[in-house]
């Protein structure tokens, strides 16, 4: 096994992320890491580890790469900035941590997405919508309708609205937040397809089914079990994590007769995959990783 006995990474993470998933995670990065020989710190992002001083970007951190474990696409430029290799980019990060942002940057790339519409943002929160916006959007996507609001992680902030009424109740309450109002699958409903993409190329999938619920993800009770990915879903998948420009990504694929990309996750847990599929997608990402930095240093 080649060693980088010469390279230093930090593992940069969200200091009030308590999910048992983010800790597997980071645990099983910093085994491979060690197993590859690299010098690696954990560190919680709430250290002002970059920053802007007299007009400048500076950083604390002496590191060949940081591994970001967080949302924080200020600290990620910023690092980015003083010249540290961040994975992924904070570009990539802050497309993905976005929702609706995610659907247009993969539209007109030819990737199958639902049917989605961005919310409009109301600034006041004692202003009323309109019956004509709801009816529209009821005209556009049907019933029910999927609504979700742009920011948010473990499949929570998403919510099924049955009816017209339902979703004005909803949207009242978040819409003074970034949200997306979506087509809801019905051939989908509790199953998805999560597919793992490192380096460019799909290396495995699982299937995540939850017959108590429409979302699938395996924190609200879905079950996984591996699959092989089909040709056309690798492509696709392939595909979204080059338009966005991923090192590393976990992407959600909506089953039917036309697979469909749901949502790409940056920060994708892996700890299910790895379980289901026997996979060792920690060491593929660290692999990944070192030998990027390593062929930049060259």
């Amino acid at each position: 096994m080649l060693l980088f006995n010469d390279m230093k990474g930090v593992i940069l993470t969200n200091p009030y992320d308590s999910y048992q998933a983010q800790k597997h995670k980071v645990c099983r990065m910093v085994e491979e890491f060690n197993r590859l020989g690299v010098d690696t710190t954990v560190l919680p992002n709430d250290n002002f580890v970059a920053y802007v001083k007299e007009g400048n970007s500076v950083c604390d951190l002496q590191a060949d790469f940081v591994l970001f474990f967080d949302k924080d696409r200020y600290t990620s430029e910023l690092l980015e900035r003083c010249g540290i290799r961040v994975f992924n980019n904070a570009t990539a990060t802050a497309i993905c941590d976005d929702k609706m942002l995610t659907h247009v940057t993969l539209a007109n790339c030819g990737i199958p997405m639902p049917t989605t519409l961005p919310g409009a943002l109301c600034y006041n929160p004692q202003g009323e919508l309109s019956d004509a916006y709801l009816q529209k959007a009821v005209d556009i996507l049907g019933l029910p309708i999927v609504v979700k609001e742009c920011h948010g992680s473990y499949g929570e902030q998403v919510y099924l609205v049955q009816t017209l009424d339902g979703l004005k109740r909803k949207l009242s309450e978040i819409k003074t937040k970034a949200y997306l109002l979506q087509r809801f699958e019905a051939a989908s409903s509790g199953r998805d397809m999560r597919v793992i993409v490192i380096g460019g190329k799909v290396v495995c999938g699982m299937l995540r089914e939850n017959n108590r619920d429409f979302r699938s993800n395996v924190a609200n009770g879905g079950k996984a079990t591996a699959v092989d990915v089909p040709p056309n879903v690798a492509e696709m998948c392939e595909r979204a994590a080059g338009v966005i420009g991923l090192d590393y990504c976990g992407i959600d694929v909506l089953l039917g007769e036309t697979p469909k990309i749901c949502e790409v996750n940056s920060n994708a847990m892996f700890e299910a995959m790895e379980r289901a599929t026997g996979v060792n997608v920690a060491r593929l990402y660290a692999e990944h990783i070192v030998n990027s930095v390593k062929s930049k240093q060259e």
